[in-house]
């Protein structure tokens, strides 16, 4: 759309103009800017920044086409600056007359939980028949709908749009903007309820959105929306489980959902369980036959949903505890999902809950608090400690031990002691209780190594799909996990039900035993002065020697199973060919041991110019592992291939693999699509410093300003696993959106970046690995490969575990 119609089409008077663009892009954050001739910046007043302020440094940059509110006084002729009185009406009028351009159906979804996650789903299910256009990521906002509507483009077939508000009054301008043609309403509850004056207000402002729909879809069970429907006269569709009443009835029938539509039954299959995913699965089933969609494509998208992340992380605290960290919002149901993750994380046996007044519930404090108990009490919640006045007044309803506080201010004056166990934070935003959780966390400086729940599982199940439903995964863990953080990944590993864990030496067992850890752990290296441990914490050694066979024999009374390591080709541990006749004639003198597995380690399996050798390899450990299960009677568990193994050669996956790196998301074999990085390694700068040309920083002098710089302090060092190597411009960090190189030598807790030309100041969010540069960048640059660079981070810097 041209500068001049968008002029026109809002109203607004052009202060200066340069020429008429046509705008492809709309910008409200100045650090997102890229100073495109086609993007518009739309400069946003706000209750801290003011986009207006960021206008000399976009210009700068290279932006030409401004939409403002205030007077703005330029020297610069060749820009186009569009003034309104209000911006973000302005940007809502002009996405309403866009949307008013395009016929064809629009999907509006709102409700009080679930809304993002319906939408994603809906999308995909919709995709195998449709071009979908839909809200990115959560654009529900006054802001983020218009800039989503914005989108829409000719050859869109079907729009999804989700709406949120936070108050009385805010619908009508996102209806106007989507202007559904068919509603999807998720449920209510009372998350977000502080803007409105009752539930019942919160369900009429919100099926506001559907005035003008020619039907709504909802919950038939959902009786609060589905009454408030009817009373709104709304043409309803409603769907359920084994509810005649509904529409759309679907009943489970031999592993299938069925039902009936418009005389055609139809049969659905899927591996989701959890209630809350099947509501939301079956919002989206609903939506997809009303608009037509074929019973095979329905199923198609079924088959490639996935779960949408949710915003917790669990984070270190002090004196060995966890954090689960769930501040956001705070209603029953999202207590519930809260609560429902917790279970998930079995660190520590004791579990206390810090939990908020849940407001506008639209229930008496008695029923509301009542219900809490008996979510606490089912949950196994050892303590429960409250913030805020009513939650105090609710203390006869809980019968566990209770404690509390008017506010977070008397929590953190008062706060009770929490050791050696796991807490759930859980509040409304308003109760601003992300103070208690930087009081209670494991204290550190600003560098966190950021890891993603989802992607490991996301990586984990792109590689069990590889696998024969009978071979088993190993997944090892060794070296903190490379790096990441072995008590938790191993907790998500047994969580998805690996078969076995792998670690390099028996401190690393002992630690995961003794953090609850109960699937099977094979110790690749123990120390042989340490075979009496192995049986009493259940935990089975590589034997790799007849001499270390023999020691284990003499020295140990109780023989836990174990795996034998056969010599194939990587000359490192393992028995060679020609003692395998002495192993057989050793293990049949003692049959009281027990062989857990046979192995061996491929050396080149990721390289196609050495497929002949592990084809080799894999013919010599087939003749070993015959001749001595022939020897013992039994077949011990086979296992030969590593992460790039499991791709490259199916053929070898015999009983188990060894997943490693992979799991983390690096693929040596190039084999395996669509991995994701787990990981993302952040810091903050800590000073800014103008440098005049000549001028020198850091040690030897090695870093020299070219001209007038300015050069930014990064917490992270050669401490940190920063190495020297990056320094001296050899690499760089990505600070808002934008390249910044290193300039001197890296020091040990600190390291120099250049940030003249940037939009950079003291607290700003630096990325040094993550999407980019990523982890193979860094190990490019350093001449090594990324299972160096990851297992480099120091254990000084703090581990943040996300479940976005």
């Amino acid at each position: 759309m041209h500068i001049s119609r968008i002029a026109s089409i809002i109203n607004a008077s052009v202060i200066h103009h340069y020429q008429d663009v046509d705008i492809q892009t709309y910008v409200y954050d100045s650090r997102k800017a890229t100073g495109a001739s086609n993007e518009l910046f739309i400069a946003l007043p706000g209750a801290h920044h003011d986009g207006h302020d960021y206008i000399p440094a976009l210009l700068e940059k290279g932006t030409k086409n401004f939409l403002v509110s205030r007077d703005v006084t330029l020297r610069n002729a060749d820009i186009n600056l569009v003034h309104v009185p209000n911006v973000l009406s302005a940007l809502q009028k002009l996405a309403t007359y866009h949307r008013e351009q395009f016929q064809l159906p629009v999907v509006g979804i709102t409700g009080s939980n679930g809304k993002t996650i319906v939408k994603e789903w809906v999308s995909t299910l919709l995709s195998h028949q449709f071009q979908v256009i839909k809200s990115p990521k959560s654009y529900n906002s006054q802001l983020g709908v218009p800039l989503s509507v914005l989108g829409l483009q000719d050859f869109h077939e079907v729009g999804v749009f989700e709406a949120g508000i936070s108050k009385e009054s805010e619908m009508g301008s996102l209806k106007e903007i989507i202007q559904p043609t068919i509603g999807l309403f998720t449920n209510i509850g009372e998350a977000h309820s502080e803007g409105f004056s009752s539930l019942e207000a919160k369900l009429h402002e919100k099926a506001a959105l559907f005035k003008k729909c020619d039907m709504v879809i909802c919950r038939y069970n959902h009786e609060l929306v589905r009454k408030a429907l009817v009373r709104g006269s709304f043409k309803l569709v409603t769907w359920d489980i084994d509810q005649q009443e509904a529409v759309l009835n679907f009943q489970s029938v031999e592993g299938k959902f069925v039902l009936k539509y418009h005389d055609t039954t139809y049969s659905f299959k899927t591996a989701w369980t959890n209630p809350l995913d099947l509501e939301n699965l079956f919002h989206g089933i609903s939506l997809a036959l009303i608009l037509g969609e074929s019973e095979a494509n329905i199923q198609q998208g079924i088959d490639e949903l996935k779960p949408v992340p949710m915003r917790l992380e669990l984070k270190r605290g002090q004196n060995n505890t966890y954090i689960l960290d769930d501040s956001y919002n705070n209603d029953i149901l999202g207590l519930q999902v809260a609560l429902d993750y917790l279970k998930q994380q079995p660190h520590k046996q004791e579990k206390t809950v810090i939990l908020s007044d849940i407001l506008q519930s639209g229930k008496s404090t008695d029923e509301l608090y009542s219900e809490v108990n008996t979510l606490l009490t089912n949950h196994r919640i050892d303590r429960l400690i409250g913030i805020g006045n009513e939650i105090q007044t609710a203390k006869k309803q809980f019968n566990i031990p209770f404690e509390a506080f008017e506010n977070v201010s008397s929590f953190l004056k008062e706060a009770p002691k929490f050791v050696d166990e796991t807490i759930l934070v859980k509040g409304a935003r308003s109760f601003g209780l992300e103070k208690i959780v930087a009081y209670l966390e494991e204290k550190s400086h600003g560098t966190v190594l950021e890891v993603n729940f989802e992607a490991l599982t996301h990586n984990l199940n792109s590689y069990r799909k590889k696998l024969k439903p009978n071979t088993k995964l190993m997944v090892m863990v060794k070296a903190f996990a490379y790096g990441v953080g072995v008590d938790e990944i191993a907790h998500l590993l047994q969580y998805h039900q690996v078969d076995y864990l792998g670690v390099a030496y028996l401190d690393e067992a002992i630690n995961l035993r003794r953090k609850g850890i109960k699937i099977p752990i094979m110790i690749m290296n123990v120390g042989w002065d340490s075979f009496s441990l192995l049986s009493a914490f259940d935990l089975e050694p590589e034997i790799y020697s007849l001499a270390m066979l023999e020691h284990l024999i003499a020295t140990t009374e109780s023989i836990p199973p174990i795996h034998l390591k056969i010599e194939t080709g990587m000359n490192r541990l393992g028995f060679d060919q020609s003692e395998i006749g002495t192993l057989i004639t050793l293990l049949s003198q003692n049959p009281h041991i027990k062989i857990g597995g046979i192995f061996t380690h491929f050396s080149s399996s990721d390289s196609k110019e050495e497929d002949a050798f592990t084809k080799n390899q894999a013919a010599l450990f087939d003749q070993a592992y015959d001749k001595i299960s022939s020897a013992i009677g039994y077949r011990p568990l086979k296992h030969a291939v590593n992460s790039a193994g499991i791709a490259r050669w199916p053929q070898f996956h015999y009983d188990m693999v060894r997943l490693g790196i992979g799991l983390y998301g690096f693929d040596s074999s190039q084999e395996v699509s669509g991995l994701r990085p787990i990981s993302q390694l952040k810091t903050k700068i800590s000073q800014i410093k103008a440098v005049k040309a000549g001028e020198s920083i850091g040690y030897s002098r090695k870093g020299l300003a070219e001209k007038d710089s300015l050069i930014a302090t990064i917490a992270l060092g050669y401490a940190d696993g920063y190495t020297r190597l990056f320094g001296n411009g050899n690499a760089y960090v990505m600070m808002n959106g934008k390249k910044a190189r290193t300039i001197g030598n890296v020091c040990m807790d600190m390291t120099m970046i250049d940030v003249t030309g940037m939009d950079a100041k003291v607290g700003d969010e630096v990325i040094v690995f993550g999407v980019n540069p990523s982890i193979v960048d860094l190990a490019y640059w350093s001449q090594t490969i990324p299972y160096e660079i990851l297992t480099n981070v120091s254990q000084r810097v703090k581990r943040v575990f996300v479940s976005e």
